[in-house]
């Protein structure tokens, strides 16, 4: 089998090593496509994220969809939930599966992500897809179920207004979960010109090339601020950008991952507002279930955020793009042959 590991800070390389065999609970699948993510980004360029570093060569990955390999659901295509939780400790006992104390997750510490041929993963987190889904576009539901967990921490309602700072795959699947919850998406800012001109093209009105913006940057209509604001660049620009859109009384939700490990914004303007401040931790197995019936659904557009797609042999060529941001997703197919 094939697999790409991360030994060091930009160092990916291409091993040809054996298969674990699934255990009691486990099958084995066969990976077709990954999505890569900001935090393999941060895997990849800092050699952790947050408070873990690496411990030793990893598979990164956490994106996957598959074919169940063998088995009674052999040749079955999954969605696969990337989050392995103990099912014990006091947050899984209370439904918060997502907050597991002692939880496994693809491509994070010592456990081995999807950027290989094949996998053993519990499973009771194989998701079954439609058949109306390619492989690539079911790439992005991981990322799209993160949306909907972010969206739900927004507590928006239909008619709420709301602004989406960071344009990547992350911020354009929100502003479209936010538009399809009856949200008025009344501004979107990146940095970057192809992602804010991506999000106008997904129905943002108001999309601005910006790393940093105030509330001049609002419509008339919304001159006392926003309902809801969500910060997807792990940028303190993009959130100092909410904080002054915001109304007094308004909801911030952090969903980006700061490359320092901090986030810090102006004290004074979110007291003096009283900002209610949310942060987005992955996903609830629930979302993924959603993520998959909306996109089967076609009521979410996902071919066309994907701009690059590599063979595995080329994996280190698919993180150099990651890293340049040169477009918007990035899928690596490991069962693709050298181009």
């Amino acid at each position: 089998m094939i697999a790409l590991r991360l030994h060091d800070v930009g160092d990916m390389r291409l091993h040809d090593e054996p298969v674990r065999a699934p255990g009691a609970d486990e099958a084995m699948v066969r990976v077709a496509a990954v999505g890569l993510c900001g935090s393999d980004l941060h895997w990849f360029a800092e050699g952790g994220i947050g408070d873990a570093s690496l411990e030793r060569p990893l598979v990164l990955g956490h994106e996957p969809v598959a074919v169940v390999a063998e088995g009674p659901r052999a040749g079955e295509r999954v969605a696969v939930d990337p989050a392995i939780p103990c099912g014990r400790c006091r947050p899984c006992l209370d439904g918060d599966e997502h907050f597991c104390l002692d939880h496994r997750f693809s491509g994070h510490g010592t456990t081995d992500g999807a950027l290989r041929e094949l996998m053993p993963w519990p499973e009771r987190l194989l998701h079954p897809l439609p058949d109306s889904l390619s492989d690539v576009e079911s790439a992005l539901l991981e990322p799209l179920g993160v949306a909907l967990h972010a969206l739900e921490l927004g507590r928006v309602e239909p008619g709420a207004s709301a602004g989406v700072y960071g344009c990547g795959p992350l911020g354009l699947l929100l502003v479209q979960v936010l538009r399809l919850s009856g949200a008025d998406v009344a501004v979107a800012t990146d940095p970057l010109a192809h992602r804010a001109e991506a999000a106008h093209a997904l129905g943002v009105t108001n999309a601005l090339r910006t790393r940093r913006a105030g509330a001049e940057v609002l419509p008339a209509r919304l001159r006392h601020g926003l309902d809801v604001a969500f910060e997807v660049a792990g940028d303190d620009d993009a959130v100092a950008t909410a904080v002054d859109t915001l109304r007094p009384g308004g909801l911030l939700v952090l969903v980006g991952i700061p490359s320092s490990d901090r986030t810090s914004f102006t004290a004074s303007v979110a007291r003096r507002k009283g900002l209610t401040i949310a942060v987005c931790r992955r996903m609830r197995a629930r979302h993924l279930e959603r993520a998959i019936a909306l996109a089967g659904r076609r009521d979410v557009e996902l071919a066309s955020l994907v701009t690059e797609r590599f063979p595995l042999d080329r994996g280190a060529e698919a993180f150099t793009a990651l890293a340049e941001r040169r477009g918007l997703k990035v899928v690596v197919e490991p069962q693709r042959g050298a181009a």
